[in-house]
């Protein structure tokens, strides 16, 4: 494999900003009342679509230190076929993955409306950034390859 240009080694500024963005949106989970735990979850199911190892193993080890469960996370991808998220998790999870597809159909509208029947604006917001910051992530860790081994 070719050598990439690590994107935080090259430009440690906007690393930073990015770096700072991610803590205002985790600091906004909270304020909204988005258990630490699932917006690790959150952040997980966006990196698993995305396909970032490094970030699906950080948000993973993260999810398991936040007190999420194995089985939370184990079945993850295939979430719409358990019962182990709230409604109001379901919707985050649909919006997350939405943000994250946004060049197949932008955010539909009806995922939107759910999700806006069952959080509140702060709620909405909160993720609405996790899912974002977290696709900005996800881009500056494949774009560097940033090493994932054993």
């Amino acid at each position: 494999m070719n050598e990439r240009v690590n994107l935080g080694k090259a430009s440690p500024a906007l690393y930073k900003a990015v770096a700072e963005w991610d803590r205002l949106a985790t600091e906004a989970a909270h304020l909204a009342g988005v258990a630490q735990g699932f917006s690790h979850l959150l952040r997980l199911r966006a990196s698993q679509i995305n396909q970032c190892a490094f970030c699906i193993r950080l948000h993973t080890q993260d999810a398991i230190g936040s007190g999420e469960s194995y089985d939370r996370i184990a079945v993850l991808p295939a979430w719409r076929e358990t019962a182990y998220f709230s409604e109001k998790e379901r919707a985050a999870l649909a919006l997350t993955e939405a943000i994250t597809l946004i060049a197949d159909g932008q955010v539909p509208d009806t995922i939107y409306a759910n999700a806006a029947q069952v959080l509140n604006s702060s709620e909405l917001a909160a993720i609405e950034w996790l899912a974002i910051v977290i696709n900005s992530w996800n881009r500056i860790a494949i774009a560097s390859r940033y090493p994932v081994q054993a």
